[in-house]
């Protein structure tokens, strides 16, 4: 089994930063992609930011410029810079990880969410 800790979220005030963590641990061979996206109420779960294993990375228009992420393959944990933050990325942000068991399946495992509110 695979277990995914999310921690870093909270309320902030527009303008300002959060740093979110996801931290793989388990039954794991290796980690291929992982993602965070983030569900407001009401909307669909929507992709945030993806990093690959090479490192390329994907963001959604939204938060271009704004969001940065980044993982530590040593740590098993993927990142999630929020800066300049907006009301409109209040959400659940939940991490997304692809792992390959030592058996070579390769399953995608998703984190308990995290609240963001951006909020004065």
């Amino acid at each position: 089994q695979v277990q995914l800790v999310e921690s870093g979220g909270g309320l902030v005030q527009p303008g300002g930063s959060l740093r979110l963590s996801c931290a793989a641990s388990g039954s794991i061979f290796s980690i291929y992609d992982m993602g965070w996206y983030r569900q407001a109420p009401g909307k669909q779960r929507e992709l945030v930011a993806a990093i690959t294993s090479g490192g390329s990375t994907n963001y959604s228009d939204s938060v271009k410029g704004r969001f940065t992420i980044s993982r530590d393959n040593a740590k098993r944990t993927v990142y999630l810079q929020m800066s300049s933050l907006k009301p409109e990325d209040t959400a659940v942000y939940y991490c997304n990880v692809g792992v390959r068991s030592a058996l070579g399946n390769s399953v995608l495992y998703w984190g308990q969410g995290t609240q963001v509110t951006v909020s004065s």
